[in-house]
């Protein structure tokens, strides 16, 4: 009976919220799924098409009687709909007995020619550059954000559930998606209203945010940060659209003839401008690709409206449905200009109808275009403060007007139902437990400080043997100014104490001045990277590995102490002005010895190295986009270039400092999404030691011994089994997401992902830093004869979390115990 009265109280609901609401699945008379079959409410131009099984939902405002079903080949089908609301409808399309003379099937590798889909895409192409606000020298508008996310396919049997015992009030008021037709809980709500210039002579543009409003989870960086991420702006006349960081083809690419099937289908008067309609669906199953149609005027050939959806068998994890409309206003007999914008995506374990999942949701709407209005280049250099407390604080007249479409009742309840759920300890536990895995601390409100990182309390190497770990930092919310932090370790086997602590001080936001310094006494794996870094609390997985290839004994005692200064004069370039002292000695010097020639020592042969240095390091990062406005800010993309320039100056005699030289070095790293065919990741380092220092300062090529597959580091090479003061690499890594695999029929359906990488390693030692070195007991062995380097073949997406590579060493291969091959891997969550 209760159950009775839940469907009941949705299908109320859906009377109140919504008109005509149809859905179901469309079979061939033998019983199969019709995919991409046409569905379109009788008389109007709102429709869908079927999924990749056939199945389809179709919502409109508007009361309608009668859908109509067609697909190429079968007979058009008129189905009435005996109410308002129809659900699991079974819809069988048969087999069309005419001969269709004026239709062509467009399938597999069939001939594109004579297709007026395809003409008129032609004619899309050539004047894409003439739509919108492209056609004038300059232009400004209003520009309207919100991103919401839902708990979606709530039935009973979820109400009712242990997991919601006690949180019941919740789901007082459902709503159902007239996307999916599924219901759905709203959970978090960001609002956002900016103005945005641009200028098409210079090709200048800037957005200014007047106001931002949360509701839900904004005090959580990570979750924030994976949000501002998951929306980025796409242009629909593009070739590639990328979501995901995955490049999807745009039924309206140049490409897309290749990719896509196109139907011209239909052709009607919308806002008085006559349009055709073209229905596309892709050709080949599990690539990146959309289904759906777009409404374009006979004239400008620019897009009146478009819809597109996600297949299922597309190569994309943890995402069930991506949905994207777009509406464009006709301002005048030839310009068009976006007016709405709409993204929905279903986050899911699964794939499957029946699952649950999160719905992410992004509206985005556009009012008040001005034109031809210019202003001097200055203007577009002088960025307003997204970070001013007065845009967070906007008071309900500022949204009331700024709102360029209004909350309807969920969206205006979700403010009212997280401030209710705070206070519910259940819920509150529930998201303790999701912070803690996300962030890895441990939040002990009361304190303010976070115990952590969790993930670091277990270790284990050749000279500790296990190790256990315990750290803290306060915290007093997202945006400190000041930061403190720091652990304790115990090693069980050396039964030794280690520390760290560190701490940063923002001393102005504008410039981003930073006050930062700290010590570290502890076991470290060096030489895993080769661009120098100053750290105090970082430590690599090498120095704590558990599993690795060959012995894990040449680790290394630092006492490290450093003060920095760092600023960022402008927006993604850093300047950073700093001093260390550290003192080096082998932690195990049986095994691996860090001796070196010391006239001044009584035996003439020193073991500790006490060395002082200043550094002057230059970080450029165009394109990087990050969140916050505190000491420490969290990044969002990660699809930035990074420029890295640094000098090192070290300075003999100052606090007993022993060595007296010089270090240039540059990286850089540069990801290229290349359009259908994958993310290709590219690394560049240089460097060069002036001066005679001893193996602990030298430049060691990064080796990898532990079975982690490791960006910027030779899997096949031991640590220290290439030792330089000059030096050059290259690193290059292509994933191509699937575009190989999923054109071989026993592969398709697994989703695997195809990686390949190639890397070389070039370097010199002197003679002087080889005889300055000798005492030491491990080879002193540089590239120079010929460049280093490797292959390896990889296989992605293995369950969906799990990596191989498959390594190979190009030469070298006389070297002590050189490695020709290994197996590494990884894991983590990808879309």
């Amino acid at each position: 009976m209760k159950r009775f009265l839940f469907i009941l109280l949705l299908t109320c609901n859906a009377f109140v919220f919504s008109q005509t609401k149809v859905g179901g699945i469309v079979l061939d008379d033998s019983g199969s799924p019709v995919a991409f079959a046409n569905i379109i409410f009788k008389n109007s131009s709102e429709g869908t098409i079927t999924n990749d099984n056939g199945r389809f939902y179709l919502e409109s405002d508007e009361t309608y009687n009668t859908v109509l079903v067609s697909f190429i080949g079968y007979e058009t089908k008129e189905i009435e709909l005996p109410q308002k609301v129809n659900y699991n409808m079974e819809i069988v399309l048969v087999e069309s007995t005419e001969q269709l003379k004026e239709v062509v099937v467009y399938t597999g590798k069939q001939s594109k020619k004579n297709n007026p889909a395809i003409d008129i895409l032609k004619k899309i192409w050539a004047k894409k550059r003439e739509n919108g606000v492209r056609k004038f020298k300059q232009y400004q508008y209003d520009k309207y954000e919100k991103i919401e996310f839902d708990l979606n396919t709530i039935d009973s049997a979820l109400i009712k559930s242990k997991l919601f015992k006690g949180l019941e009030f919740m789901f007082q008021n459902l709503d159902t998606s007239r996307i999916t037709g599924k219901t759905y809980l709203p959970m978090f709500l960001n609002e956002s209203f900016s103005k945005v210039y641009g200028d098409n002579l210079i090709e200048k543009e800037k957005e200014d945010i007047l106001g931002n409003k949360n509701s839900g989870f904004s005090g959580n960086q990570a979750i924030t940060a994976f949000v501002e991420d998951l929306y980025s702006d796409y242009d629909i006349y593009e070739n590639y659209l990328k979501f995901f960081d995955k490049s999807f083809t745009s039924p309206l690419s140049k490409t897309g003839v290749d990719t896509y099937n196109y139907i011209l289908s239909d052709s009607t008067y919308i806002d008085n401008k006559w349009c055709y309609n073209i229905i596309y669906y892709p050709r080949r199953k599990n690539e990146l690709t959309f289904k759906g149609d777009f409404w374009v005027n006979d004239t400008t050939y620019a897009i009146k409206k478009i819809n597109m959806q996600v297949t299922k068998s597309a190569n994309i994890n943890w995402v069930k449905e991506i949905y994207i409309e777009q509406d464009f206003d006709v301002v005048n007999d030839s310009v068009f200009l976006l007016k709405r914008d709409y993204m929905l995506s279903d986050f899911s374990f699964s794939k499957k109808e029946k699952s649950r999942g999160i719905y992410g949701k992004r509206t985005t709407v556009y009012d008040n275009y001005q034109f031809d209005n210019p202003r001097p280049e200055v203007f577009y250099k002088t960025q307003a403060d997204p970070y001013d407390p007065r845009i967070f604080a906007r008071d309900s007249t500022f949204w009331k007007n700024a709102r360029l479409e209004t909350l309807n009742d969920d969206e205006s309840g979700i403010f009212k139902l997280l401030d209710t759920l705070k206070t519910v300890p259940k819920f509150r536990t529930y998201y303790d437990i999701v912070s803690i895995l996300g962030s890895g601390y441990i939040e002990i409100d009361k304190w303010n400080i976070d115990i952590g990182d969790i993930y670091s309390t277990f270790g284990f190497n050749d000279a500790e043997g296990v190790r256990l770990r315990a750290g803290a930092r306060t915290y007093f919310g997202q945006n400190d100014t000041w930061r403190l932090e720091g652990y304790m370790a115990y090693g069980f086997t050396d039964k030794k104490f280690k520390h760290g602590f560190s701490a940063k001080f923002l001393l102005d936001r504008k410039t981003r001045l930073i006050l930062s310094g700290g010590n570290r006494r502890d076991i470290e794996q060096l030489g895993l990277s080769l661009t120098s870094t100053n750290d105090v609390l970082g430590r690599s997985i090498a120095s704590s590995s558990l599993v690795t290839v060959g012995a894990n004994d040449r680790l290394t005692n630092i006492n490290l102490s450093t003060l920095n200064f760092e600023m960022e004069p402008v927006q993604n370039f850093r300047i950073r002005l700093g001093g260390s002292f550290r003192t080096l000695s082998s932690a195990l010097p049986d095994a691996f010895s860090l001796d070196y020639i010391d006239p001044d020592s009584p035996t003439g042969i020193s073991s500790e190295v006490k060395q002082f240095d200043i550094n002057t390091t230059l970080i450029y990062t165009p394109g990087k986009r990050t969140i916050g406005y505190g000491v420490e800010r969290v990044n969002i993309n990660d699809n930035h270039s990074t420029i890295l320039l640094n000098y090192t100056k070290g300075v003999s005699g100052f606090l007993e400092s022993d060595f007296d030289y010089e270090r240039l070095q540059f990286s850089y790293r540069q990801p290229w999404q290349i359009g259908g065919f994958g993310r290709l990741t590219s690394s560049i380092e240089l460097g060069k030691t002036f001066g005679e220092v001893p193996l602990s300062l030298l430049s060691v090529i990064p080796g990898n011994q532990t079975l982690f597959s490791l960006y910027n580091t030779f899997p096949n090479l031991d640590f220290y089994e290439f030792v330089t003061d000059t030096y050059a690499t290259v690193h290059l890594e292509h994933n191509f997401n699937g575009r190989l695999f999923s054109r071989i029929p026993i592969l398709r359906n697994w989703n695997l992902r195809e990686i390949v990488g190639l890397r070389g390693a070039w370097g010199q030692l002197s003679d002087e830093n080889i005889a300055l070195s000798s005492p030491t007991n491990i080879p002193l062995i540089s590239p120079e004869d010929q460049i280093y380097w490797e292959y390896s073949f990889g296989i992605g997406n293995i369950f969906k979390i799990f990596r191989i590579d498959f390594n190979f060493r190009g030469n070298y291969l006389d070297n002590p115990d050189a490695r020709p091959f290994g197996i590494t891997g990884s894991f983590g969550f990808k879309f």
